[in-house]
């Protein structure tokens, strides 16, 4: 019965069965994460306290900056090397691959070394509002982070490459064994090691590395030998072409450092670590109904890209009106979980935090938005017509700060005021890429809504 079930649900022309494929797996992968995830937020709170925690959660939120610093190159590389796999072309592939790894090594060896050296001379007590006795200690947290982030961009070119693939589940399978390895390692400190912020960067950021660079090793000798990286295969001529698509992507991607990755920062600083642990775990619950949205439409960005060239639109316009189904659905559940929120963090997480019920709520309603939003993001990005999100998400970037410090220190709003904000910014968004992606279905869009 299982079998005809799952045959059943894999029928299809070929694009879409890919597409199922990728979303059962993930849906499979993503399940183990989402159980390891909360697992870890109570061992951790039971390893350090609520005040550690938060600045943890802030730190590690800084050293995701550091990914916008790849210019959009690997993201660039995910559509060109898609491209060279469609047409057969495994040498310009393996030197796309290549080019992309001596660029990371360019950028990244650098930044390192230059962020060693400002790190100490930066006053963290003062930035994140804690305890001044915490002061060695974070910088120690921050040096082994920014080494760890570093090289775990230089080697996580694989997970573009995997994509290129529309391998979509084997990529996200990494993140959750990075994630089992440090629940392991935390479970060990919490039995060996006094509280401590630099044995849970150990046990915490150094495991993705690990888990990327041995993947790399398993992968590049096996399955994709035919794309592997070379030195003599670097060929500059491809930085450019890899360069032209990604400084788009990177545009974006800058509003994406400031309009999420400040939240951590904006929430300590006028509201203190407290509430940034408070945000993170009603993050961490919500977001797993936020996750399995992502996990439904991850795979249209290639899927859509080989529709758009192909001129499918009527497979498009069909699995647009689906997705669109599923979010509302998704709406349901959303509301549900945060109906239903205290009773879970009871359960989950006891008397380690208290969560009021309207930051639940408005954390809520901005997932809500954003699932919208990426709905219509995924889509537009197979297609390729991006020109559009560089201008739109620009008010992000400039309206963000200025507006979560209006709420929540002026209107005295607090935490909730920075995600008011980012709740406000998104609905500017969704309007316009919802009106975009239906312009380029009903094959109506001209000018700055098809580039």
């Amino acid at each position: 019965m299982l079998q005809k079930a799952i045959n059943k649900v894999l029928k299809g022309d070929q694009r879409s069965v890919i597409v199922k494929k990728n979303i059962i797996y993930s849906f499979g992968i993503r399940g183990i994460s989402i159980l390891v995830s909360l697992m870890l937020v109570p061992m951790t709170l039971g390893y350090v306290n609520s005040e550690l925690y938060g600045v943890w959660l802030t730190l590690s939120s800084v050293m995701v900056w550091l990914g916008f610093f790849d210019i959009g190159f690997t993201l660039g590389l995910k559509n060109r090397l898609a491209e060279a796999i469609a047409l057969g072309e495994w040498d310009k592939g393996k030197a796309l691959v290549s080019t992309t790894y001596f660029m990371m090594l360019v950028i990244f060896i650098p930044l390192f070394l230059i962020l060693e050296l400002i790190i100490p001379y930066i006053n963290w007590t003062s930035l994140l509002n804690v305890n001044p006795i915490y002061n060695q200690d974070i910088i120690l947290v921050t040096r082994l982070l920014v080494g760890f982030f570093c090289l775990q961009m230089i080697v996580n070119v694989i997970s573009s490459v995997i994509a290129a693939f529309q391998k979509v589940a084997i990529a996200s399978s990494f993140p959750v064994i990075g994630n089992i390895l440090s629940l392991i390692a935390i479970w060990v400190l919490t039995k060996t090691c006094p509280p401590s912020l630099v044995s849970l960067v150990f046990a915490i950021a150094a495991m993705p590395v690990l888990v990327l660079i041995v993947s790399s090793i398993i992968l590049y000798t096996n399955k994709f030998r035919v794309i592997a990286p070379a030195v003599k295969c670097i060929n500059k001529k491809y930085i450019k072409d890899i360069f032209s698509l990604g400084a788009k992507f990177f545009i974006i991607q800058i509003q994406i450092l400031v309009l999420y990755q400040c939240t951590n920062i904006l929430i300590s600083n006028l509201s203190g670590p407290e509430d940034v642990t408070n945000y993170n775990i009603a993050y961490k619950y919500l977001g797993i109904s936020m996750m399995a949205f992502s996990i439904i439409v991850s795979p249209l960005w290639p899927a859509f890209s080989d529709a758009y060239a192909k001129k499918d639109f009527k497979w498009m316009n069909n699995i647009y009106k689906k997705l669109s189904l599923i979010y509302f659905i998704s709406v349901i559940g959303m509301i549900l979980m945060v109906i239903i929120s205290p009773f879970v963090y009871n359960i989950w997480i006891g008397e380690k935090a208290s969560i009021p019920f309207s930051f639940t709520m408005v954390v809520g309603l901005y997932m809500i938005i954003n699932n919208w939003d990426s709905l219509q993001v995924n889509m537009i990005n197979g297609i390729g017509a991006i020109k559009l999100q560089t201008y739109v998400t620009m008010i992000g970037l400039v309206f963000h700060l200025p507006l979560s410090f209006l709420l929540g220190k002026y209107f005295s709003l607090g935490a909730i005021g920075v995600i008011t904000s980012m709740i406000i910014i998104n609905i500017i968004y969704s309007t316009f890429f919802t009106i975009q992606i239906r312009k380029i279905l009903k094959q109506k869009a001209k000018g700055i809504w098809i580039k």
